[in-house]
């Protein structure tokens, strides 16, 4: 038999960040406990600000009754001279019953003392109360508080508790809170207590006192809300999704609403007047013909037939704010960019102050583009000296900006402002743009640099934070990566590949470790490969094939990874292999060190030579990229194929067996210049 159970749990308003962070596990957690209990079945779980719900259509009214088995010793342990042992009248004890009341059975082919009894399923109502305060513990919001006298914590007090299963109240009590028939609407409607008078007219008693129970619903009305003010008003609103959801958190009558401001603050950097807007009172902005607006769109919560009073006091909130940073921007202009002030900021224990870090990122960045000089004169049309004297002044301009005071106040704006004051003080487009693509890519499929000069900037940045963290020993272990190591990698890794630039492990790390306290580089050589490895979009298999064939390139094992993933991951390819792999089979027994002459007067059989003479074609032509080589060197599939029928290579004549030896190890080895084949599994 089943009945609903509703279950509304009260609180004062949860934060929105917290509750939607763990919103997932929150449900998962319900659906954990009723397994747990023998007491699955379908639910709805649904949030408001101020209350978590539960909503089952068919609750078991209790768990199912259950048969219980028990095994116990063995007969000839059990009973000893004609009375029950120690060990038998144990068991009985275990199973609740006398000695006299146990049965036999066997089990592994010996006789040992039985007992089966059926247990009942308890009643879900007594269930309820232990249920419950598993899954309000289970909880993780992170910080948490305490109220009253009480020594418990939760994200928020609790405050009304209803658990109804069919038309019973179910007594429960949670942090001093009683379950009772009552639940709280919205404050505008009445602060007092509603009566709820069955679980199904719940939904409709929320909706006529103005809270919309499901998330989904208020999004959609918000989302309906934003069309109808793009048309009304002409404007384009930014639907940010993480704001959208919070302000989905944080709303029971959502109602979308138009203000505007002075629009002397659109003097202010779109950045600027966005954060502000988003940051601190969850504003959605407003664009019109592509640029940002003196307009912003609040969701209020309100509950009135005049929203001109909510318009009004969210204007008023706004003005100060973009006063403020009104004030910040002209202070900071008329002050200049300057890095006075960073030696004495810290960055990381024994690796000094940002001031030591510049120095540093400097170095770097003048040795790297003394590698890439002709990439970046070629896109510049800038001579050395001029690029020379554009990356020292990007280098130390790039984190002028953390002395603005606009900075202080909006910490994410570190190196936009850079960029904005750095334009607006007449730097160089190489240089600000530099500035403000500094931390670019910050993460996963994220925007890169706009040019190998911007690109440079980033990686010297990237690669002191590398260099400098192994140096003193601050290595990442596990999924613990608190200075995102592992992030800075990926970014190099893909800038490196995108603009096409030569990045040699090795040769890097020679280059920069003087730079640093010595450590031990092979850990940061095999931190990086590791990275490569997660990095590269491409069967497994094929990364280790390109990397056990010694390429220390970044750029280059990409473009290899690419063209041999794209070559195995055609259908014909599982079929071709087999030929590939005992190619590479054999060549276990060749030194491919060795200078594998082959001698053609040595040849006995017609695919000998066929084979030599297609394989010296495909060595002696040349490529345009991998692809076109590697196609090549499989397409020797038909002359090895005859040659591993016709000739029988591990032949007595010890000098005939060589040259087959050495025939088969070149090809191999010519691959393992790519890849080495015998990794690849398909």
């Amino acid at each position: 038999m089943t009945q609903a159970l509703l279950i509304e749990i009260g609180v004062e308003e949860l934060p929105a960040i917290p509750l939607l962070k763990i919103v997932n596990n929150i449900e998962k957690s319900w659906a954990n406990i009723l397994t747990e209990y023998n007491l699955s079945n379908d639910f709805e779980f649904i949030y408001t600000p101020r209350r978590l719900v539960l909503k089952h259509v068919a609750m078991p009214v209790s768990q199912e009754d259950t048969t219980v088995e028990f095994f116990g010793p063995p007969m000839v342990a059990a009973v000893k001279d004609g009375e029950p042992t120690q060990a038998a009248q144990g068991f009985a004890r275990k199973c609740g019953v006398s000695f006299g009341e146990l049965g036999r059975a066997e089990k592994n082919g010996k006789e040992v003392l039985y007992f089966k009894k059926e247990e009942k399923g308890s009643e879900t109502v007594s269930l309820l109360q232990e249920m419950l305060g598993k899954w309000l513990a289970s909880m993780s919001f992170g910080k948490m508080m305490r109220w009253g006298s009480r020594t418990d914590e939760f994200i928020r007090p609790l405050r009304w508790l209803q658990v109804r299963l069919g038309e019973r109240s179910v007594p429960v009590e949670l942090f001093g809170v009683k379950s009772d028939t009552k639940t709280y609407v919205h404050r505008m409607v009445t602060y007092d207590a509603v009566e709820v008078p069955t679980i199904d007219a719940y939904e409709g008693l929320l909706d006529e006192c103005a809270v919309m129970l499901y998330p989904e619903d208020r999004e959609a009305k918000i989302l309906a809300e934003f069309d109808a003010l793009e048309s009304t008003h002409n404007i384009i609103i930014e639907r940010d999704r993480e704001l959208l959801a919070e302000v989905v958190a944080i709303t029971e009558n959502p109602k979308a609403l138009v203000g505007s401001f002075d629009e002397l603050f659109l003097e202010l950097p779109p950045e600027v007047i966005i954060t502000s807007m988003k940051e601190h009172q969850r504003y959605f902005p407003v664009f019109e013909h592509g640029k940002i607006a003196n307009k912003f769109v609040v969701v209020s919560n309100a509950y009135t037939d005049d929203y001109s009073k909510v318009i009004a006091g969210n204007e008023r909130v706004l003005k100060p704010r973009l006063a403020d940073g009104l004030f910040f921007y002209k202070n900071d202009l008329k002050n200049g960019l300057s890095i006075d002030g960073l030696e004495k900021v810290q960055f990381i224990d024994g690796l000094g102050t940002l001031s030591d870090k510049i120095k540093r990122e400097n170095n770097i960045a003048i040795r790297l583009l003394a590698l890439y000089m002709d990439r970046v004169e070629s896109t510049t049309e800038k001579s050395s000296t001029v690029l020379e004297k554009a990356m020292d002044k990007a280098i130390n301009l790039a984190k002028a900006d953390l002395m603005s005071e606009m900075v202080y106040e909006f910490t994410e704006l570190q190196g936009l402002m850079g960029y904005y004051y750095a334009k607006a003080l007449g730097e160089e487009e190489l240089v600000y743009n530099a500035i403000k693509e500094q931390y670019m890519p910050v993460g996963e499929g994220a925007e890169l640099p706009s040019s190998v000069f911007s690109s440079i900037v980033a990686m010297s940045i990237k690669l002191d934070t590398l260099f400098g963290l192994f140096s003193v020993g601050k290595i990442p272990t596990g999924s613990k990566d608190p200075f995102a190591l592992r992030r800075a990698v990926n970014g190099i890794v893909r800038i490196v590949t995108v603009y096409d630039l030569p990045f040699n492990i090795d040769d890097i790390i020679a280059l920069l470790k003087g730079n640093y306290e010595e450590f031990d580089t092979n850990l940061l050589s095999e931190f990086i490969i590791e990275r490569i490895n997660k990095s590269l979009d491409a069967n497994p298999s094929v990364i280790a094939s390109v990397l056990a064939s010694g390429e220390r390139d970044i750029n280059e094992i990409a473009k290899k990874v690419s063209a041999l993933n794209n070559i195995v991951s055609s259908d014909a390819f599982k079929e071709q292999f087999t030929t590939f792999k005992r190619v590479a089979n054999i060549s276990k027994d060749v030194d491919l060190e060795s200078s594998m002459e082959i001698d053609v007067a040595l040849f006995k059989e017609d695919a000998e030579v066929t084979l030599y003479n297609a394989y010296e074609k495909v060595i002696n032509s040349t490529y345009s990229n991998y692809k076109e080589e590697l196609e090549a060197l499989f397409g020797l599939k038909r002359e090895l194929d005859a040659y591993f029928d016709d000739v029988l290579v591990n032949t007595e004549d010890e000098a005939l067996q060589q040259n087959r030896l050495h025939t088969i190890g070149s090809i191999y080895k010519t691959f393992r210049n790519i890849a080495d084949i015998k990794e690849i599994s398909i």
